[in-house]
């Protein structure tokens, strides 16, 4: 029955009613139903939740945490660190239609940089990068550029504020300068905000 639960192959584990027909990093886990297939890459201590598929081509870094019912297709570039929240929505076609109609599919490639957070049942459309520790809302529908440390939600998502690396909003001084409570501190420009110290340890 133990068997019949689960597996552990090369120091990773994948549930007995899991699918992996490729070698993923050490540490990471695949859970129930879901299925990552050859030719995707997923690295070191992921979590791939239940019901989750990740398709040939894709790419997920270290330390990504992906829940349950999450698919993500060829094309699409997790860096680490990145959290996808339950029943979020990757695209990689921006003109889909079936083969019998237009049999040149083009893929379409998107980008979530490291330590980025996107909110459940969120749609991500394809040709976009999501910035460094940005935040997109739960049910938001993503149609562009998000830079790094933004908030966005909505449809279509907007900028609604920043946040820092721990995903805390930012409130800045006149100076333009905010400090969160692990002691990282941020510049914001007007446009964007970059990280003037790093959190201490």
């Amino acid at each position: 029955m133990e068997a019949e639960l689960q597996s552990a192959v090369a120091e990773y584990f994948v549930h007995g009613r899991g699918m992996c027909e490729t070698t993923i990093g050490e540490g990471s886990r695949v859970w129930a139903h879901a299925h990552v297939m050859k030719n995707a890459h997923v690295g070191n201590e992921c979590n791939i939740g239940e019901g989750s598929f990740v398709e040939g081509g894709a790419y997920v870094g270290d330390r990504c945490t992906i829940k349950n019912g999450v698919s993500v297709w060829d094309g699409v570039m997790l860096e680490s660190d990145v959290f996808v929240g339950p029943n979020a929505v990757f695209t990689n076609d921006m003109i889909p239609r079936t083969k019998s109609i237009n049999p040149h599919y083009e893929m379409v490639r998107t980008t979530v940089k490291r330590g980025a957070s996107i909110g459940a049942n969120a749609t991500i459309v394809c040709g976009i990068t999501i910035g460094e520790f940005a935040m997109i809302g739960a049910g938001s529908v993503v149609t562009k550029d998000v830079p790094p440390y933004a908030l966005v939600f909505g449809n279509a998502a907007r900028i609604r504020g920043w946040v820092s690396m721990k995903g805390h909003k930012l409130l800045f001084d006149e100076n333009g300068r905010a400090e969160d409570s692990d002691g990282s501190t941020y510049f914001f420009n007007g446009d964007f905000v970059e990280l003037l110290s790093p959190p201490i340890e």
